[in-house]
């Protein structure tokens, strides 16, 4: 079982509970916090033993007080660490020379966790979205950027989640300008759905009712005037957006863990994990990578 508490921040999505399923597939022990109104929906479509429900209702400034509300919650269960997903996660994988390949979600989360146990100084880890992995992505994680909705984030810090929109960012900013690390895996990431906004239900409709230009200027700008040394507003992707050069104001690196005996470590640790075929590869190039990997001789 993994080291550290599950948890899922949902919002309206009771009757798709994509994250949700995925863990009990997986066999992921977790729970989902959600609001009075929406507990016995989720609790019939999820099960209670996996429901928690929060202590206020459509507050209007998105998810940080539920995020903040675990946080908490994991802190007085005895925890340094907790997980926290978004409810929009469909499935797992693993990148394996430059194919990504389905992976088994309890065993990438206890990956995580030992790595991230193995330095000091690391405030959030996150799996990276499919979409921003490619065939050509060398680098099994990237130090000191933005984490996104699938993070490890240390509890001892004295930082929260403060902002209505790009909360997200904003935390990773309160954690890198006071030089603890973050780190973004390629390795190990999620496929979520495509866009958020697609999906009915979480924040979209309290955060982006009226006009949606204004908001969405709102939504960068909101990030500059609370980080002006770090963030920008631009036109990129045909919209307003915040952009954050990263990798020119945190260069800090990773300290290690000195209670880890690093010369005891596996060069390579599979963590029990095998390729297998779970159903006809008519791909030529993952046919390829399959027999490389195990030497089975498929046609």
């Amino acid at each position: 079982m993994n080291k550290y508490p599950v948890y899922i921040i949902s919002k309206g999505r009771w009757e798709t509970p994509l994250t949700a399923n995925l863990f009990k597939r997986e066999g992921i022990d977790f729970k989902i916090a959600v609001e009075p109104q929406e507990y016995n929906n989720y609790c019939e479509t999820i099960g209670a033993e996996y429901v928690i429900e929060l202590p206020f209702s459509n507050l209007g400034v998105g998810s940080y007080p539920a995020r903040n509300y675990i946080w908490e919650q994991s802190i007085n269960n005895g925890y340094k660490k907790h997980w926290c997903f978004d409810d929009n996660i469909q499935m797992f994988r693993r990148l394996i020379k430059g194919k990504r390949i389905p992976c088994n979600g309890q065993i990438a989360l206890q990956i995580l966790e030992d790595f991230t146990d193995r330095y000091l100084n690391i405030g959030i880890t996150a799996f990276n979205y499919v979409m921003f992995v490619t065939d050509t992505t060398s680098k099994p994680f990237y130090l000191n950027v933005h984490a996104y909705s699938a993070m490890l984030i240390r509890n001892d810090m004295p930082f929260r989640w403060r902002l209505k929109y790009n909360e997200d960012v904003d935390l990773c900013l309160q954690v890198l300008s006071n030089k603890y690390c973050t780190l973004l895996f390629n390795a190990f990431m999620v496929h979520k759905t495509s866009t958020t906004v697609k999906m009915k239900g979480g924040n979209q409709t309290e955060l982006y009712k009226g006009n949606a230009h204004e908001k969405k200027v709102l939504k960068a700008r909101s990030l500059e005037e609370i980080w002006p040394q770090y963030a920008e507003t631009k036109i990129r992707f045909n919209r307003p957006h915040h952009y954050v050069n990263w990798k020119k104001h945190f260069n800090h690196g990773l300290v290690r863990n000195p209670k880890i005996n690093w010369d005891n470590l596996k060069k390579i640790d599979e963590y029990g994990m095998e390729l297998k075929r779970k159903k006809e590869i008519k791909s030529k190039n993952l046919k390829e990578l399959f027999n490389n990997i195990t030497g089975n001789g498929i046609r």
